[in-house]
């Protein structure tokens, strides 16, 4: 179970071997820490030192995010026992050849999925105008095969990134005013609601890495830095375009959101429109991100816990953040934000046919299943990475 708390002002404490959360006006929701996989915190939220003691002894990954979503830091837990796995992860990093394998097999993943979001787009919408993207993103496919550093491989995702936006941006209502993905700060509804949903899965990237004993520290496509998590990056590339981009597209095609559920810092807007949960139900089990065209959309009770979130507000730096851009960041409001967050616990839980392993599984399985597989690649076990594909 994954549970986000993001009453502002509510304390987490201890009760014997569960977590009572309680808020302001006096109501309290109980955590059972046993079902736990992870706690999510957002905002002003509490905890007190004995809860994070029980946290920490249940290895359950806590995650700090700010009111807007914005990673903050987590929880550590120990670290995994598996010492001669972590000093191979380390001395593979200077395998030069090792490392461009890797990264050209998540590379290559990546630029499937987006070229075959983008023909989705094009047969189901009549979107001529994304031909032109879609034979870019198929020229880096095929230079790929030809490069001989990870430099030149990054290069080919950058530019592939950025014609697969330029498509993707045509299947957006211009006035939402998404133009190209921007990210600090999201100047626009679509790349608001693309930065949660990257975040959200960040975080289920670093417990599936984590999960399976890697190290989250190096990693082969993204180039180790001083203090951040590259693997889970590495693992989450592909999934980008099959969990975030093809949700944020059906949340708002569905009009589950629109621009009344956003707000900038100079224009807060008066009203949300209130939608059906059939109408996120649908945006989760939308065709145009289901893995393969026979995939039933069977999605099981959403085993998350969402409390009530307040006014939410911008962070004390967004206008120094904001003027990197020259524009004021774009906000979710309070009930956008819970529909998000619903929306991508379902959508995570939505089962299909996993072609790689046989048989059937949710996508939050899909994630600690591909970091099993990366895992086999750096103990020698199995030869290449092979990425979750689009069908």
């Amino acid at each position: 179970m994954i549970a986000y708390v993001t009453t502002q002002g509510s304390r987490i404490i201890k009760q014997g071997r569960h977590l009572v959360v309680k808020a302001d006006d006096g109501g309290t929701r109980t955590l059972f820490v046993y079902r736990l996989q992870q706690l999510v915190v957002c905002g002003n939220v509490q905890l007190t030192s004995q809860a994070m003691r029980l946290l920490m002894q249940e290895n359950v990954d806590t995650v700090f995010l700010r009111s807007d979503g914005r990673y903050v830091g987590r929880l550590a837990g120990a670290e995994s026992k598996n010492v001669f796995l972590r000093r191979n992860q380390f001395k593979l990093l200077d395998d030069d050849t090792f490392n461009l394998r890797v990264a050209s097999s998540i590379v290559e993943g990546k630029l499937i999925n987006q070229m075959r979001v983008l023909q989705r787009l094009r047969r189901s919408r009549g979107l001529a105008q994304v031909a032109k993207p879609i034979d870019t993103i198929r020229q880096c496919l095929n230079r790929l095969g030809e490069v001989a550093e990870v430099d030149q491989v990054r290069g080919l995702e950058g530019a592939g990134s950025a014609a697969f936006f330029q498509g993707y941006r045509c299947a957006f209502a211009p006035e939402l005013g998404f133009n190209n993905r921007v990210r600090r700060p999201p100047t626009d509804p679509v790349n608001s609601v693309l930065s949660l949903l990257y975040t959200f899965l960040i975080n289920r990237g670093y417990a599936a890495v984590r999960l399976v004993g890697l190290d989250p520290y190096p990693a082969f496509l993204h180039s180790p830095e001083y203090g951040r998590h590259s693997l889970p990056l590495d693992l989450i590339e592909e999934f980008r375009t099959i969990l975030a981009e093809t949700l944020t597209l059906a949340l708002f095609s569905l009009r589950v959101l629109d621009s009344d559920d956003f707000f900038t810092e100079q224009s807060i807007l008066s009203c949300v429109n209130e939608k059906q949960d059939d109408d996120i139900e649908r945006a989760c089990h939308d065709p145009l991100g289901a893995v393969s065209g026979e995939d039933a959309a069977a999605v099981e009770e959403c085993e998350s816990e969402l409390f009530d979130v307040p006014d939410l507000r911008l962070a004390e730096n967004s206008a120094e953040v904001g003027a990197r851009s020259g524009k004021n960041a774009v906000r979710l409001r309070p009930a956008a934000f819970k529909k998000v967050i619903n929306a991508f616990e379902k959508k995570l839980l939505t089962q299909f046919f996993h072609a790689g392993a046989q048989k059937r599984m949710t996508y939050a399985d899909a994630l600690v299943y591909q970091a099993r597989l990366l895992r086999q690649v750096i103990e020698g076990e199995s030869e290449r990475y092979y990425p979750l594909l689009l069908k």
